[in-house]
């Protein structure tokens, strides 16, 4: 009776891990493939869809496994074979994904495949598992095989919950996404021998193989296994780049995910690199002087136009709401940003929630809008909502001013930001760098809302790069704005990702 028990609880227990093992692959899945591709609905789509395709032709393939003899071993050989693709994801990116991207097709079969290429081998191999270990445990009680079926099944739910949990809330944070499969793979190992024990000869065999596969990792597979990321976050995979070669000037730019997020300038923090920002400073400059400026940030990114506020004005009283405290932590230490840097405050919250914990009263003369998920703008942000909590806590003569990348041609999303602008801001414009009307697909346009217009159709840069702006009509805007039939963004229906989904899969990507 002893035996059957302890054999009962070994079964269960095996189930419970593999099942939590999977689903740290498939959390982790997302943020090794963000570098490359983004974290876009399109991403988490493909990878749910491929783990849950391994998993499914896993049990298939259990099921028959299951009836066949030595039913132990052929766990311990799935568990093997599970490590031993949980093993290679690492390098296999690291060589397949810039030929695989590389190639000019589709960007969802692009993705689709990266995605499957990676993960269906390991979820295949781990979803073999589960049949075989319900099979196991029902011969250890015939008599109660009902009750074991419903075992075994809450076990596998249950392995996957805490899975799903401990790669989200622990295992990134703690260790990194290399680090985490790296541990799968151990696990995995582990199972798979303690499986194969009754037979030393498959023991042996599977230690020989794990060693030499290890060494040859080690030797040829070491800078694989490095991360990309300078710091995985709870939010991001954080990198510094070098941008001196580029800007002439020791400079350095920050890429969450795969998007730049602003450029630093080492020497003088208000050398705005970037447009959109350099828009900004010279509209806030025209409205309210160089004298004080009272800003709220929705994200902080790099804190590029915190910081050259900070610099250029007298009075600075600059709120920045960044959801991610290793994004600040990045800025201080590698892209310039001083720890006591005067008169910026800073809120570890999401960009809402932290604004709409402020007095509803005006208060600001600029909100600068700045966050993004991917390339696209967190829905809960564009929302009709959130722009009623925005308009009343600007000042007369205040403004609203996002930057949206958006296509040349039927900017979809765009339209439908503007349409619901009209809300709550009596002016809404949209801007565009001059230079960059004739080039590419994609533009970065400038919207900025506000109590009144700015006055002018044409803005030109007073200072360290000659750059002008060009306002686009306001007819023409608002005639394509009625043509395209958009949705008024709400909190109950904001579908950004599908307003995107023309950008969001474009090949074209880069500094915002």
């Amino acid at each position: 009776m002893t035996s059957s028990i302890l054999r009962r609880a070994a079964y269960g227990a095996a189930l419970f891990l593999v099942s939590a093992a999977a689903l740290v692959v498939e959390i982790v899945a997302g943020r090794l493939l963000a570098p490359y591709v983004g974290m876009s609905l399109y991403t988490w789509t493909a990878i749910i869809s491929v783990v849950l395709a391994g998993l499914t032709i896993g049990h298939w393939v259990g099921g028959r496994q299951a009836e066949a003899p030595h039913a132990r071993r052929r766990v311990g050989a799935a568990l093997l074979a599970a490590a031993a693709c949980t093993a290679l994801v690492l390098p296999l990116l690291r060589w397949a994904a810039g030929p695989l991207l590389g190639q000019g097709w589709h960007p969802i079969a692009a993705i689709v495949t990266l995605a499957a290429t990676l993960f269906l081998p390991p979820s295949l191999f781990a979803g073999i598992i589960s049949p075989v270990l319900t099979k196991l445990a029902i011969d250890v009680d015939r008599d109660h095989a009902g009750r074991t079926i419903g075992r075994m099944y809450a076990l596998g739910a249950g392995g996957s919950i805490l899975g799903t949990l401990s790669a989200g809330y622990l295992f990134l944070s703690w260790i990194g996404s290399a680090g985490t499969m790296l541990a799968v793979t151990v696990l995995y190992a582990v199972l798979g021998l303690a499986f194969l024990a009754d037979s030393r000869r498959l023991v042996a065999i599977a230690l020989g193989l794990s060693l030499a596969g290890g060494t040859a990792l080690a030797v040829w597979g070491g800078a694989a296994f490095a991360s990309p990321c300078r710091v995985e976050s709870d939010y991001y995979c954080l990198r510094v780049e070098d941008f001196s070669s580029q800007s002439g000037r020791p400079s350095a730019v920050l890429v969450l995910d795969h998007l730049g997020h602003g450029i630093n300038d080492a020497a003088q923090p208000e050398v705005l690199h970037s447009s959109y920002l350099h828009f900004t400073d010279e509209l806030a400059a025209r409205r309210f002087g160089r004298e004080s400026i009272a800003a709220f940030f929705i994200g902080g990114g790099a804190y590029t136009l915190p910081r050259a506020w900070s610099s250029a004005y007298a009075r600075p009283d600059l709120h920045v709401a960044e959801i991610d405290p290793a994004v600040t932590d990045t800025a201080h230490r590698h892209l310039w940003l001083e720890p006591d840097a005067r008169g910026i405050v800073v809120d570890h919250r999401d960009a809402r929630l932290a604004l709409q914990s402020l007095p509803r009263q005006p208060r600001f003369d600029v909100v600068f809008g700045d966050a993004f998920h991917d390339i696209g703008i967190p829905p809960h942000l564009v929302t009709a909502e959130f722009h009623a909590e925005i308009a009343a806590r600007l000042k007369p003569g205040g403004f609203y001013a996002l930057n949206v990348i958006e296509a040349r041609h039927e900017p979809r999303f765009l339209f439908a930001l503007l349409k619901t602008l009209w809300r709550d801001f009596p002016a809404v414009e949209v801007w565009v760098d001059g230079d960059d009307l004739s080039q590419g697909e994609r533009l970065t346009y400038l919207v900025l809302a506000s109590d009144r217009p700015s006055g002018t159709g044409l803005v030109r840069a007073s200072r360290f790069f000659p750059r002008h702006w060009l306002r686009l009509r306001d007819d023409q805007v608002r005639a394509a704005v009625g043509a395209a039939e958009v949705p008024l963004l709400t909190d109950d229906f904001a579908p950004v990702d599908r307003l995107m989904a023309h950008v969001l899969l474009s090949p074209d990507v880069g500094e915002k």
